[in-house]
């Protein structure tokens, strides 16, 4: 089973690339964000035209996530982070396919810091993790995939001394993704490539994917037992060098069918 996230940047203004991409990869289920387009503006033909059922949550101009599965529908559990009714902001949505949960969040930029945007991220991050570790008591098959909006490590950023007071690679963001995975989540990427420089965005400025100055903002978390089934995990980075494409590059994961052969501890 394949799965992937793609932070599309403009669902409708980047259908082109997204279309292109489907049709060249075959994921099996993606989750979506930045749709940038209100519930109804959605392309839910063209995307049923590839062969993918979907679910979304839109909201104008800004934020919006979607899943799409291959040859089947989505079977929709919740739209919106609990823990806020207030919070209007289209930044997570959830669908089971073939037996798996599966989050696809959205989490706030939080820039600049300091100030309410920052602030707001960090709130979205404690009911993220209110909420993640309910999912983990229910101990059935979970994957949080999307655009996490920090990088955790100083291994995912380019020149790390330039980010200190991002809201992005600030320490208590760092803390706060360390804390969520701690809960007994596996980082996927970083399972599979844990020493190497991965980067899935790059800015359009100052030829940031010429020069490979990039950042890993988008991310897998695996419940245990999805995590034993791990095979693979790849970001497609030349999807970036496309032309009119999104600043982010897709970013998957392969899943066996039972448990692969066990990984050493680290």
């Amino acid at each position: 089973m394949k799965i992937a996230s793609y932070n599309v940047n403009g669902v409708n203004g980047r259908l082109d690339v997204l279309l292109r991409w489907l049709k060249e990869a075959e994921p099996d289920v993606v989750c979506l964000q930045e749709l940038k387009a209100p519930d109804a503006k959605f392309p839910v033909k063209a995307i049923e035209a590839a062969g993918y059922g979907a679910v979304w949550q839109g909201q104008k101009s800004w934020n919006g996530v979607a899943i799409l599965a291959r040859d089947q529908e989505p079977l929709l559990t919740r739209k919106g982070l609990p823990g806020d009714p207030d919070d209007s902001h289209s930044r997570y949505i959830e669908a089971v396919v073939d037996g798996i949960v599966l989050g696809g969040l959205y989490l706030p930029n939080g820039n600049p810091y300091p100030g309410t945007k920052f602030d707001y991220k960090l709130a979205w991050f404690r009911r993220l993790h209110e909420y993640a570790a309910e999912l983990l008591k229910l101990e059935v098959p979970v994957v949080l995939a999307g655009d996490y909006n920090v990088m955790p490590t100083e291994l995912d950023v380019y020149k790390p001394e330039r980010w200190t007071n991002d809201a992005l690679f600030r320490v208590e963001v760092r803390e706060a993704y360390r804390e969520l995975v701690s809960q007994g989540w596996t980082d996927a990427l970083r399972e599979l490539h844990p020493g190497e420089r991965i980067y899935t965005f790059w800015d359009y400025f100052r030829n940031a994917y010429g020069r490979d100055a990039g950042l890993r903002l988008d991310h897998f978390l695996l419940s245990p037992s999805v995590a034993e089934r791990l095979s693979k995990a790849e970001v497609d980075k030349h999807v970036r060098g496309w032309e009119h494409t999104s600043d982010h590059a897709p970013v998957w994961i392969e899943l066996a069918d039972g448990p692969v052969k066990q990984r050493k501890k680290r």
